[in-house]
């Protein structure tokens, strides 16, 4: 039998918890090998390595680094190419763009239908548009081996609307006759020494959908045949902790408070809060998640959720986790190609990462 080998592309932000959560559940996946790929020896991510190695991960570099990595005490175990060559699923988690280049100039080169390629984020356009517990049941039916998991703001975005939004059955998004978001996206990540000094507004790029966020919440819920009338915002804020959501969705139904609050503490990828504080709210996510990261698609402040009178305007806040709430949607899509039908039953040993209320 072919081994099961899952190679990560980049071990930064997203990709370093990644590439643990893949280590971490290689048994229950199946999983005989996890390789990472580091583009630069620098000597200020000798812990990283030191602890990606220790925990079971091989290094991948360019062959042309291969001494300098070795200068720095690492000897990768296999080539840029090589590690894709003889990878079953192979994860680009680079910063924005840079799948796509990588799609272009490597990952084509291997595809023979034997591998899945997956990329995080911002790759507008590199494959198949996917997010965990949103379009689930078109995976089956998917014909390219390029599989595009949608960005952190997406996701909570989805997961809102999927939960306040759909038929009772949840076949249909017969409630929604419009949404409305502005995404308040921190300035950076935590441990990067850029700032801003106040908050910056984005453009409304797009006509139809105004920032990429609605556009991209869009093109996932259309894999599924739904053409949901989108539109978000985005404004950077000073602060290097979370992503804030804030949410209206015009119905053609009406719904009362207490049925959207059930709602949403009946979803289990969104985790509920009594707290009103980013910086709160990425404290326990830090303590209890993780690797620090909390996994549910959204945290939602159950206080900030409010009905208009007639019952057809829902109003509220959301934490987007930015760096933890895709994860599983990588895994899960690894899980389906690597599994088949079983998948979702797989995907059980990871609902313990969840944090139910924050």
């Amino acid at each position: 039998m072919k081994s099961r080998i899952v190679h990560i592309v980049g071990s930064g932000t997203i990709g370093e918890p990644l590439i643990h959560l893949f280590l971490k559940h290689a048994r229950d996946l199946g999983i005989d090998e996890v390789t990472f790929h580091k583009n630069s020896p620098n000597s200020n991510d000798r812990g990283k390595i030191s602890r990606l190695l220790a925990a079971g991960g091989k290094l991948v570099c360019d062959e042309s680094k291969f001494d300098s990595f070795k200068v720095l005490g690492f000897l990768p175990s296999y080539s840029t190419e090589e590690a894709v060559s003889r990878s079953t699923v192979v994860i680009d988690a680079t910063p924005a763009d840079t799948g796509l280049q990588n799609k272009e100039s490597l990952y084509s080169k291997y595809d023979d239908g034997s591998r899945l390629f997956i990329a995080q984020g911002s790759e507008f356009g590199f494959g198949h548009m996917y997010a965990y517990g949103i379009n689930d049941e078109t995976l089956k039916n998917l014909k390219s081996r390029f599989v595009h998991i949608v960005s952190c703001n997406t996701h909570s975005i989805a997961s809102i609307l999927k939960t306040l939004a759909s038929s009772p059955d949840g076949k249909s998004m017969s409630l929604l006759k419009h949404g409305s978001f502005v995404c308040m996206r921190r300035a950076t990540d935590v441990g990067e020494k850029k700032s801003i000094s106040s908050p910056e507004v984005g453009v409304h790029k797009d006509q139809k959908f105004g920032t990429h966020h609605a556009r991209d919440a869009y093109y996932l819920f259309k894999t599924r045949g739904f053409d949901l009338p989108l539109f978000s915002s985005s404004v950077k804020i000073n602060t290097q902790l979370m992503h804030t959501l804030w949410f209206h969705l015009s119905l053609n139904e009406s719904i009362t408070l207490d049925e959207v609050r059930q709602r949403v503490v009946e979803n289990k990828q969104l985790s509920i809060t009594q707290k009103a504080s980013a910086s709160e709210v990425f404290q326990i996510g830090r303590t209890h998640g993780f690797k620090g990261r909390i996994l549910n698609h959204s945290v939602v402040p159950l206080q900030t959720l409010s009905v208009a009178p007639e019952g057809r305007d829902i109003f509220g806040y959301a934490f987007t986790p930015q760096d933890g709430n895709a994860l599983l949607s990588s895994v899960a899509a690894a899980a389906w190609f690597l599994t088949g039908d079983t998948w979702p039953e797989k995907m059980k040993a990871f609902s313990r990462h969840y944090l139910p209320e924050v």
